[in-house]
């Protein structure tokens, strides 16, 4: 394991001890099953229920609605310790720092009883339906209508790329109700509404664990009482919730660049070649000191924008940055690593060829690197 300096965060006995418990959970009943969900090309409803059961899901979440009331510092053990093992198909993170904050923030009492005690406890699983066949980043311009009907809204469209799409009981979907960027509406599409159909479980290069799919919506009823916060003010709410998603990647990406690392190492120190081990070469070393570096001055900053979070800052420009540097960093550096594997990093029984594979998307979902350096721009005065 490489010997990385001490983190600014002020993790307490009991944060130390629930990493205990989440690293124990993800070793023991996720790791042993991913080989399997990436041929079924999805995860296990029951270790969604096992991960609820432990507390695992939404931990900074009221008391009143199953969480624990905890701070932002459990979700990031959560998230840390998942991707520690390269989980990534049990997406719990989208389900529980990305997806549930909508209907606790934005949701009123009765949608809060309804929904989230079950999604708390894994025994609903959630999805957020943004992105459409035509339409990725620019979410302004989404073309999934819903029409008011009265006590109802009429969908329809299509959603594509949707994370936990075929597991996903409750889908937060974002329709058009008006024009422009004020004319969107979030709801919530519940499983079994007649008109909801899965489309297509997508082949994808990595992720082959998680169940991305299609999503159609033909004449859907959905009611009004599934609509969360106020009408045409849905771009709004997406554009606050953001910061979290974000910084909830890069999380992710910091971790997994470290272990990438840390396995990169180990196996420098026992593969020979020319009589001697790898990582007795200088340009081994050299390469893999600036891997090293790097991650130590992300870190860093990292933890910073974490405490900043935790705080209740808003720091959307900062979880932009996070989101860009860790998720260009950890591209970088699995290629980087991959190549001291010689023949055995395009190997897929090796985890250094997995973790290249599911490194590829890191800077394409949760927004584009592109489109967060346009975000950073703005705090420039470009």
């Amino acid at each position: 394991m490489v010997r990385r300096m001490k983190r600014s965060i002020p993790w307490t006995e009991e944060h130390e001890q629930y990493r205990e418990m989440a690293r124990s959970f993800f070793e023991n009943e996720v790791a042993p099953h991913m080989e399997e969900w990436e041929e079924a090309g999805q995860v296990s409803r029951e270790v969604w229920e096992k991960a609820g059961s432990l507390g695992l899901i939404c931990p900074n979440f009221p008391e009143e609605y199953g969480g624990a009331g905890v701070d932002f510092l459990y979700n990031t053990i959560v998230i840390e310790e998942s991707s520690r093992v390269q989980n990534t198909g049990f997406f719990l993170s989208l389900h529980a720092d990305v997806v549930a904050p909508y209907i606790l923030e934005i949701g009123n009492e009765e949608q809060k009883k309804r929904w989230l005690p079950d999604i708390i406890a894994g025994k609903k699983i959630l999805a957020i339906g943004m992105t459409e066949p035509n339409t990725g980043s620019d979410l302004a311009a989404i073309q999934t209508k819903a029409e008011d009907k009265g006590d109802y809204y009429l969908l329809n469209g299509t959603k594509t790329f949707i994370s936990n799409g075929y597991l996903a009981d409750l889908v937060v979907v974002a329709a058009r109700t008006g024009e422009g960027m004020g004319g969107i509406t979030l709801m919530v599409v519940e499983d079994g509404m007649e008109g909801f159909e899965r489309g297509r479980k997508l082949k994808k290069i990595g992720l082959k664990a998680q169940d991305t799919a299609e999503l159609h919506f033909t004449d859907v009823k959905v009611p009004k009482e599934n609509v969360l916060g106020k009408p045409n003010a849905g771009f709004r709410y997406m554009m606050k919730l953001l910061q979290q998603e974000r910084l909830a990647l890069a999380i992710s990406n910091q971790t997994a660049a470290e272990t990438v690392l840390d396995m990169t190492v180990e196996y420098v120190k026992e593969r020979k070649a020319f009589g001697k081990r790898i990582g007795d070469f200088q340009n081994t070393r050299f390469k893999l000191v600036d891997v090293y570096v790097e991650q130590e001055m992300s870190r860093a900053f990292l933890d910073r924008v974490i405490m900043a979070h935790v705080n209740g800052e808003k720091k959307m420009v900062e979880a932009s940055m996070c989101k860009l540097n860790n998720s260009e960093m950890l591209l970088r550096h699995v290629n980087i690593c991959l190549q001291f594997f010689g023949g055995y990093g395009f190997m897929l029984e090796y985890p250094i060829a997995k973790a290249y594979l599911d490194a590829r998307v890191q800077t394409i979902y949760a927004g584009t690197s592109e489109i967060m350096k346009e975000i950073i721009a703005k705090n420039l005065g470009l």
